[in-house]
């Protein structure tokens, strides 16, 4: 058995299909439609018989197209980011396109490496979901031609389009929905907000809305090496507070909403009698107790949406277009975890 088997080329699929290279090579660039169906089905019959793979790098270098959309995560293992990155996916593929996804963990410093890394493969487009503030990077990469996207978090200079969820409509839906429902104290736990936009003005919102509201509420952010203790804590001084008003624990994110029932479910809180709800719908929601409230950010949209704005920045007569914001709306699924025992079964007594 051959231990180093020869990658097919280009030559042997033409030799193959009985055509010429040049038609191989316009089936598997931009200009297959100018070839017959025949022909097509042809060398697509060939290539699948001897496993012939285009090199994107080489064609890329040649021909100036490598047909690759990048896409910067600032935290890969955030439910949020893969499902946006599964919208992605679906539109890149349906266009030809492959994605690369660089994982930053958080890490500004990593973050300018990946970006050098995604321009030496020469990406198409750019979809970035920022862990810091690469500015400066961005900027260069827009003024070389690269099409950018920001996903879920402003950044202050970057020349590039955002995709998100409309956060302040997001909290004011929380705090209306939490207010109905009879909770009149409540504590807002997020993950640190300096580095991140959303989180801010998630943050603002509620301290604004439940003023505007007649509420009492709280905040806590948690920090960046935060630990169970900490939010058992914050916690446990919450629902210590003296008053009589029920009480409700709003989370910014769904691995907030996590870690916030976990010391729930420690500590035997009954959800309900104690509110919860958080941002963002995650599968384990609807099975955690009596259900989890949520506010489910339309994900896959928010992704698709995301590469399809990068193929209309790709045509050149909407390069030089001012950048666009778009603002998707969440949806609120109401579940048993805001729904007060007391409150609930005095509405239905009241005539």
């Amino acid at each position: 058995m051959n231990q180093n088997p020869q990658r097919s080329t280009l030559v042997e699929v033409a030799h193959a299909a009985g055509t010429s290279k040049t038609s191989v090579s316009r089936f598997f660039g931009d200009e297959r439609q100018r070839l017959s169906q025949e022909l097509q089905e042809r060398i697509a019959t060939a290539a699948k018989r001897l496993g012939y793979h285009p090199n994107q790098m080489a064609r890329g270098l040649k021909g100036g197209r490598s047909r690759l959309i990048g896409m910067l995560v600032a935290d890969i293992r955030n439910p949020y980011s893969v499902a946006v990155m599964h919208g992605i996916e679906s539109v890149c593929q349906a266009h030809g396109y492959s994605l690369m996804v660089a994982n930053t963990n958080n890490d500004p410093a990593q973050e300018r490496r990946h970006l050098e890394l995604l321009t030496a493969y020469r990406v198409e487009g750019l979809v970035v979901n920022a862990a810091g503030s690469p500015d400066r990077e961005l900027a260069r990469l827009a003024k070389q031609g690269t099409p950018l996207v920001l996903v879920d978090r402003e950044l202050g200079e970057a020349p590039a389009d955002m995709i998100g969820l409309d956060d302040a409509r997001a909290i004011d839906q929380a705090l209306d929905h939490l207010q109905a429902a009879g909770y009149g104290e409540l504590l807002y736990v997020s993950k640190p907000t300096s580095r991140v936009s959303s989180r801010r003005v998630r943050l603002e919102r509620f301290q604004h809305g439940i003023a505007e509201r007649g509420l009492v509420g709280d905040a806590h952010c948690l920090t960046l090496d935060a630990d169970a203790a900490e939010l058992d804590d914050a916690i446990g001084a919450f629902l210590a507070r003296p008053g009589t008003a029920p009480k409700a624990l709003l989370c910014a994110n769904g691995q907030v909403t996590l870690a916030v029932t976990r010391v729930l479910q420690q500590r035997n809180v009954t959800l309900g009698s104690v509110g919860l709800m958080g941002i963002d719908e995650l599968e384990w929601c609807a099975l955690v107790g009596p259900g989890i409230t949520t506010l489910a950010q339309p994900t896959d949209a928010i992704g698709r949406a995301a590469v399809e704005n990068l193929l209309q920045r790709l045509d050149s007569s909407q390069r030089t277009s001012p950048p666009r914001r778009t603002h998707y709306q969440a949806q609120l699924i109401p579940r048993g975890s805001t729904r007060l025992p007391f409150h609930h079964a005095r509405s239905q007594e009241s005539p």
